[in-house]
């Protein structure tokens, strides 16, 4: 089975929010560097070590913030937010721009995906990302289909993320 989905223009204000998302969500362990250094105000007593914990992470946020703007600005990847639309089966996602030209993409080069209440997030890279709301498919059926696919191949767990 193919699923086709309609034409749609990846939304720039959602690729940032999933971007975001997937950092935080791949680099948790950043917080815990926070918290280490927080805590040396235990040690050391001075409030400057969690100001400068805050101030540090404040800026880690805003430098992916940034990246993911800036991604949403760049000519290279202006393409990313044209009206495309997907072929996607159980070989590779077709990415087509129109009915005669088109990219494949292989289900090899996605590292994970997860679900969400309005998308389908698949990560190619940390910066790199491919969102497939909900609307964009035809039927309810096909994002099973789709979902489906997903676990079969690893990339989804079991359950829904609800966020």
């Amino acid at each position: 089975m193919i699923v086709k989905t309609k034409k749609y223009a990846l939304d720039k204000k959602a690729y940032r929010r999933a971007g975001m998302r997937n950092v935080l969500k791949e680099q948790w362990w950043v917080g815990l560097i926070v918290l280490a250094i927080s805590s040396m105000t235990f040690v050391i007593p001075s409030n400057w070590w969690w100001i400068g914990a805050l101030i540090a992470f404040t800026l880690y946020l805003l430098f992916w913030l940034i990246q993911f703007a800036g991604v949403t600005q760049l000519e290279q990847s202006k393409m990313l937010f044209e009206k495309l639309s997907y072929e996607i089966n159980s070989q590779q996602i077709l990415i087509k721009m129109n009915s005669k030209q088109g990219m494949p993409m292989k289900w090899d080069q996605i590292k994970r995906a997860w679900v969400d209440k309005k998308q389908i997030v698949l990560v190619v890279s940390k910066a790199q990302l491919m969102l497939f709301p909900f609307n964009a498919f035809k039927t309810q059926n096909e994002v099973k289909f789709v979902e489906t696919i997903l676990k079969r191949k690893g990339l989804l767990k079991g359950d829904k993320s609800e966020d």
